[in-house]
């Protein structure tokens, strides 16, 4: 496996040293049982400010600074997956600024016999969330004709803003009429996540996407849910999107709208994204007729999560709370776990992870890959202990008994 790199201007080259990934801050040789090649749906992205670092043949590792033969400065490559994939490595690469790389997730590649690879596994199937079925040149279309039978609802135009300018795949489902959409509630959170793609601090990098910025009515999120679960195939409709904050601080206005909702259709499933650390809001919402919930973990080790999630008025153990008692209301619960070579991988996490897991009865566990700057990742949250490789991490998930491995959330009725 060959390192691979580019110039300034995104142009790409291979090198005669051996690719190198990271696992947190730790170099590691790329050996070809941990590299796949780069499935469809993937693509490479610069990292800004950032050398290549590569291997020798006698095991050193060797700083890229210039591209041989024009001077130009080298640049580190990375690749970000579809869904549907689990990087293993992150890219080798050292900082020549303070600059905070853009939130994105960030994976080792190397050249090898003229293609490219990258350190990952397939823990799902991504057919669903294969990129090929979004961004369709009939989406605008869509998008126009379903504005125009509701106008006036603020939760559509939301929608519309996500789908046609972020490319949020859940908003374009609502459009699309099929599958999982995404039904924004929340204005206002109660974290301060370090990886936030909604609301960033100035200081750090900039947010891929802006928040919601008024608070929906019940009617005009009934009319989105209603309409959805109708007619889409396998419907989901999702509360706690990429645009909001946390949904369950919105708990009167969710509660209302599924007792609206299913007051019209019991078909489809309902389904909240959440931190789970507001209980009240979370068992308000669950007696409302909940079906499932999946709960935002990076790890079940109290000062790893709140160095992540900065909460401001729960704890670990409220998270844990309402994930039991929307067990015992019947509720289908994940954890969306967000993973990041270097910190879920340890054995001190693994282990917590699986106590956390059989202590509150989870049903399934959703890997995602974190999007956020290494670096500035492990300089904010503490990470210890023997680091044994999301290979492991996996193995051990899928060998838990009763309990469900994959990326994506699914229909429960």
């Amino acid at each position: 496996m060959q390192l691979l790199y580019a110039d300034k201007q995104g142009r790409m080259y291979d090198h005669g040293l051996k690719a190198v990934g990271r696992i947190g801050d730790r170099l590691v040789e790329v050996m070809d049982e941990d590299m796949l090649e780069l499935p469809p749906g993937a693509s490479l992205t610069l990292l800004p400010g950032s050398a290549p670092v590569g291997m020798d043949e006698q095991g050193t590792f060797k700083l890229l600074k210039q591209v041989p033969g024009c001077g130009d400065a080298a640049l580190a490559v990375g690749a970000l997956l579809p869904q549907g994939y689990t990087r293993t490595l992150l890219p080798g690469y050292q900082r020549r600024t303070g600059q905070i790389l853009p939130l994105l997730g960030y994976a080792a590649v190397a050249w090898r016999e003229g293609r490219v690879y990258v350190a990952a596994v397939r823990t799902d199937d991504p057919d669903r969330w294969d990129p090929a079925q979004y961004n369709s040149t009939a989406l605008p279309e869509l998008v126009r004709n379903r504005l125009a039978q509701a106008p006036r609802n603020r939760v559509l135009a939301q929608l519309a803003h996500c789908a046609l300018e972020y490319s949020c795949y859940t908003a374009q489902n609502v459009f699309y009429g099929r599958w999982e959409g995404g039904l924004p509630v929340s204005p206002i959170c109660n974290a301060r996540c370090l990886g936030c793609i909604s609301l960033q601090p100035a200081e750090c990098c900039p947010s891929p996407q802006s928040r919601l910025t008024f608070r929906p009515t019940c009617s005009e999120a009934m009319e989105v849910a209603v309409h959805h679960l109708r007619y889409a195939p396998e419907g989901i409709i999702s509360f706690g999107q990429g645009c909001e904050g946390e949904p369950a601080l919105a708990a009167d206005v969710i509660s209302e709208v599924i007792d609206g909702v299913r007051q019209k259709t019991g078909r489809g499933t309902i389904n909240m994204n959440s931190n789970a650390g507001y209980t009240r809001g979370v068992e308000k919402i669950c007696r409302a007729g909940l079906d499932s919930l999946r709960v935002s973990l990076i790890s079940a080790r109290e000062t790893v999560y709140h160095a992540y999630y900065r909460p401001r008025d729960y704890r670990l153990a409220d998270v844990a709370e309402s994930i039991r008692l929307a067990r015992s209301l019947g509720v289908y619960v994940s954890l969306n776990l967000l993973v990041l070579p270097g910190l879920n991988d340890r054995e001190v996490e693994i282990e917590a992870l699986i106590k956390f897991i059989g202590d509150n009865g989870v049903n399934k566990v959703q890997l995602r890959n974190l999007n956020i700057d290494p670096d500035y990742f492990f300089s904010q949250v503490p990470a210890d202990g023997e680091i044994c490789g999301v290979d492991r991490l996996i193995t051990t998930l899928r060998n838990m008994p009763g309990l469900e491995l994959g990326n994506f959330s699914r229909p429960v009725i």
